[in-house]
């Protein structure tokens, strides 16, 4: 089973989306994705958690070749 880490959370205010590293660690190797979660600054932070969580799954399955290693 994959685990989910998700880094510090910021906003983005000139783009206004939260921004977030997400690493997902599976077969003991480590996959880092770049995702942002557009919205307002009050979004509420488990949707924004939820939404980063899922944009970063949707993006590890779209291929080993797309795949940043640590």
């Amino acid at each position: 089973m994959a685990q989910v880490e998700i880094a510090k959370i910021t906003y983005n205010a000139a783009t206004g989306a939260f921004e977030a590293r997400v690493d997902i660690s599976a077969g003991g190797r480590r996959f880092r994705y770049p995702c942002a979660v557009a919205g307002p600054v009050d979004l509420d932070l488990g949707f924004v958690r939820k939404s980063l969580k899922r944009q970063a799954i949707n993006m590890s399955d779209t291929g080993g070749n797309l795949l940043s290693k640590i």
